[in-house]
């Protein structure tokens, strides 16, 4: 039983006449405070709790998504008991869980890292659920892996694809070799990420991308790669 429950259930007993438990005395002050506030709230299972990326992952797409990412988190804050079974138990910190759609050909690694580790420190607190829906390329193949474990969500017909950085610099010798090591260093990144967040090891990864071109794979393969979970 969460507080809204707690909150009605000693409005119900109050318009009957009866007396509420005192016996958690510290746990009904806070809830008769809150009530006002969470009458207006009315219920939150309706609310949209919903944000992504759709298109090429670009520097304005990504910083959208980071925005949405904090301000979702913050908006579904909420006091709870720690065991709901228990009316006596603590009041606990929780966070609702956010939605994170996902479709993309791929793009900006830089950008999709940005968004990368905020998903992660959102997570610290509060579960992301990744949906990876008609395509998720390059870049986003992370994204969709990085939602909360056990969580993320694949269409049946989504295509995935994996393949190795891509560097279009030109220029002076220097600066392409320049170019050239970061781009290296670009891509053992994106590795080690994949290996963190999916069943792949670094060697089967490597393996893969050493094939020089676009490796697809079907909504089956990415769920048995451990890059999702759920087929819908």
């Amino acid at each position: 039983m969460n507080v809204k429950e707690l909150a009605r259930k000693k409005k119900k007993k109050e318009e009957e006449g009866e007396e509420p438990e005192d016996d958690n005395g510290a746990t009904l002050d806070l809830i008769g405070a809150l009530a006002p506030l969470l009458a207006r709230g009315g219920d939150t299972r309706d609310e949209f709790r919903v944000t992504g990326i759709y298109g090429t992952l670009t520097e304005e797409r990504c910083m959208e998504a980071i925005y949405s990412l904090y301000a979702l988190r913050a908006s579904g804050r909420e006091i709870v008991l720690e065991d709901p079974d228990d009316p006596k138990s603590s009041l606990v910190e929780a966070y609702k869980p956010i939605q994170f759609l996902l479709s993309t050909y791929g793009g900006s690694a830089a950008d999709m890292f940005a968004v990368y580790d905020v998903m992660r420190e959102i997570q610290l607190s509060c579960d992301v659920v990744t949906h990876g829906h008609g395509k998720v390329m390059s870049a986003g193949v992370l994204l969709l892996a990085a939602g909360t474990k056990g969580q993320r969500v694949i269409g049946s017909n989504c295509r995935v694809m994996i393949h190795g950085v891509i560097s279009g610099q030109h220029g002076n010798l220097f600066d392409v070799e320049n170019e050239f090591e970061e781009a290296k260093t670009t891509q053992e990144k994106y590795i080690k990420a994949l290996v963190r967040e999916t069943n792949m090891k670094q060697a089967y990864i490597k393996k893969l991308l050493q094939r020089k071109t676009n490796v697809y794979l079907s909504a089956q393969e990415s769920v048995e790669l451990g890059i999702a979970d759920i087929i819908v």
